[in-house]
């Protein structure tokens, strides 16, 4: 059977850049070329081909595993049902971005041309294996029936009259999928769910006062984008777009996000305006968005401390915590908050803080269920500072518990086999406070001690970061070196009455407690000494070990003295520092505190290249 390109698919294509449904596409068959990966959200781009003319164009994620079985190959061909040609800025092409489209064969031998002289000839070729008459126990196979030409308009008026009543009304309407919008594209129709509404905000800038609203708007292939809606749209769509429910949505406009206020993985957000369109699919089959999840490994969160992007992360939960009743000081508002501990195959552990309704719902779900370690994908977290790192929903947050998904089961699978009985770490010790551009390095804003002790107004407005490369050079050996804690949620525990001990956050009482540090070091370097604050994770990386550890060396009396010899042996060992620098009032008079964010090792190797950077840099200033 011979393969064929549709002769002149692409100026039929340009003739139409934007079809008003998939009823209005024709038969169009090209050959693929340079078929290769963008290398994000499974995306391919390729080349268009009929033989006379060329497209370049982006093929839809759903044909991934088409592309990777091979069924849709380079020099093959595909037939395309449904397609945007769109401008490309400053230039006069079309780029072509395909929504839907199926594979008619795999790959020719050679690249499809016409002969510009015969028509006829070029068009057609055939498959090396067809290149002659097939059999089949030595039986001639007859050749299938070579397709009768039929014309575009003929096409479509069969198609049409062949659906159901229901399936025109269908494809009456022409949606595309959000990944393919662009703001450069013209009209279009969207077919989207709201999956998170924001509340109506009000504003006062130079042109006057205003009012705002934004939604979270997500297609049925998972994808989502952010419209935002100001003044009079604002107050036309705010009662009409309800969360949860579907809508065809017109007649916007996009911009490229701005980073800043980026709430959803999209390099584009909308605008609704006065005159947009939106329609409620209410007589139509709505659907579930499929969530799509972009993983950070907990290891890897860092470089997003305190950034503007949120972060999706996935983790077996080691623990949860109670419900607790915060008290929000813009409103004096008492919110629900649940910390849950996380853990992934990076061996690392990090705390996530539940709020409103996440901490009352999902947050009892994991209590209950907390014994079986369950498995958490979460959508769309904030990555804070507080212990060096840690996360917390926001209104758009999403959680699913034990999802199934491959990311979920590979994690499962290395929990039982491997990661149950596995040492876990904080990933916020020795990750240090952080700035507008993520984590800093321990070379950043360098400065010797005597940096602090000859400005005591340091941290005055807010706290200011340093690092320092020091030696802990003194420990008093009979100060308050820790403290009893709660061993769900680290808070001061007080001896019970009876037994036991009562935990004031947590409202219980517990057989056990927990020990955890907070003590004061001394550091020295060639410049001072400078008393230092330190609690439990940064604590136990100056002493070596865990408070409880220390606990049981204090209390063996011998005449080696266990504790003493294991506080001499963390004196005189040099450390890097990520300190915060505050100010707080004690006694009427203001202090200066300064607190240990992050402990690491100093690796020499980089300290020298710190150290040659700073001797060109001084040769260079002088």
């Amino acid at each position: 059977m011979a393969k064929t390109v549709t002769p002149d698919a692409i100026a039929i294509m340009r003739s139409n850049p934007s079809p008003d449904s998939s009823a209005d596409v024709p038969e169009i068959v090209v050959q693929v070329l340079d078929l290769k990966s963008t290398g994000s959200r499974s995306r391919f781009m390729f080349t268009a081909n009929d033989g006379k003319m060329k497209l370049k164009g982006i093929l839809p994620s759903n044909v991934e595993s088409e592309i990777l079985s091979g069924s849709i190959q380079n020099l093959g061909l595909m037939r395309i049902l449904d397609y945007t040609l769109n401008d490309i800025p400053n230039k006069s092409d079309k780029y072509l971005v395909v929504n839907k489209c199926e594979a008619v064969s795999p790959a020719l031998e050679m690249e499809v041309k016409s002969d510009v002289g015969d028509p006829d000839s070029g068009i057609l070729l055939k498959l090396k294996q067809e290149n002659q008459v097939r059999t089949a126990a030595g039986v001639p196979l007859k050749p299938k029936q070579e397709m009768v030409a039929k014309s575009a308009a003929q096409i479509v008026h069969e198609q049409h009259r062949n659906m159901a009543p229901a399936a025109r009304l269908a494809m009456t309407r022409r949606v595309h999928p959000l990944v393919s919008l662009n703001p450069y594209q013209g009209s279009w129709t969207i077919k989207v769910r709201v999956t998170s509404k924001g509340s109506m905000r009000t504003y006062r800038n130079t042109k006057g006062e205003g009012c705002v609203f934004n939604v979270e708007l997500t297609d049925e292939d998972g994808t989502q984008i952010q419209a935002t809606m100001f003044n009079q749209a604002a107050k036309k769509f705010f009662d009409k777009l309800e969360m949860g429910k579907v809508y065809y949505i017109s007649k916007g406009t996009l911009k490229v996000a701005n980073k800043q206020f980026k709430t959803v993985q999209n390099d584009y957000e909308m605008t609704l305006n006065e005159n947009s369109e939106v329609e409620e699919a209410s007589n139509e089959a709505s659907f579930v968005p499929e969530t799509k999840f972009t993983f950070v490994p907990i290891d890897m969160l860092g470089p997003h401390v305190n950034g503007k992007e949120l972060v999706d992360v996935i983790g077996v939960v080691q623990r949860v915590s109670p419900t607790m009743s915060i008290r929000r000081k813009s409103n004096n508002e008492i919110i629900p908050k649940r910390d849950i501990t996380i853990a992934d195959e990076t061996k690392k552990t990090v705390v996530v803080s539940l709020w409103n309704e996440l901490a009352t719902t999902v947050g009892q779900e994991l209590l209950d269920s907390a014994d079986q370690s369950p498995i958490v994908a979460i959508k769309s977290l904030k990555v804070g500072d507080f212990q060096g790192v840690s996360l917390s929903t926001v209104n758009n947050s999403i959680v699913k518990v034990n999802p199934e998904t491959p990311e979920a089961k590979k994690l499962r699978s290395w929990f039982d086999s491997e990661g149950k009985a596995s040492s876990m770490d904080s990933v916020g010790s020795g990750i240090m406070a952080s700035s507008r551009n993520g984590s800093r390095s321990m070379y950043s804003d360098r400065v010797f001690v005597s940096h602090f002790t000859s400005n005591p107004s340091l941290g005055e407005d807010k706290p200011a970061f340093f690092s320092v490369r020091a030696y802990v050079s003194f420990i008093k050996p009979d100060q308050t070196m820790w403290y009893r804690a709660c061993k769900t949620c680290n808070k001061k525990v007080t001896e019970a009455i009876g037994s036991g001990y009562w935990c004031e956050g947590c409202q219980k009482n517990d057989e056990g407690c927990s020990l955890r540090y907070i003590m004061v070091v001394k550091v020295s370097d060639p410049s001072g000494e400078v008393w230092l604050s330190a609690f439990n994770e940064e604590a136990e990386h100056i002493i070596g070990c865990p408070a409880d550890e220390l606990n049981l060396l204090k209390s063996q009396e011998n005449e080696e003295n266990p504790y003493q010899l294991k506080l001499k042996q963390a004196i005189w060992v040099p450390h890097l520092f990520r300190v915060s620098v505050a100010q707080h009032e004690y006694m009427s008079e203001k202090r200066q505190r300064i607190t240990v964010r992050g402990v690491a090792p100093v690796d020499f190797a980089a300290e020298s290249r710190f150290l040659l950077e700073e001797i060109s840099k001084q040769k260079a200033s002088q």
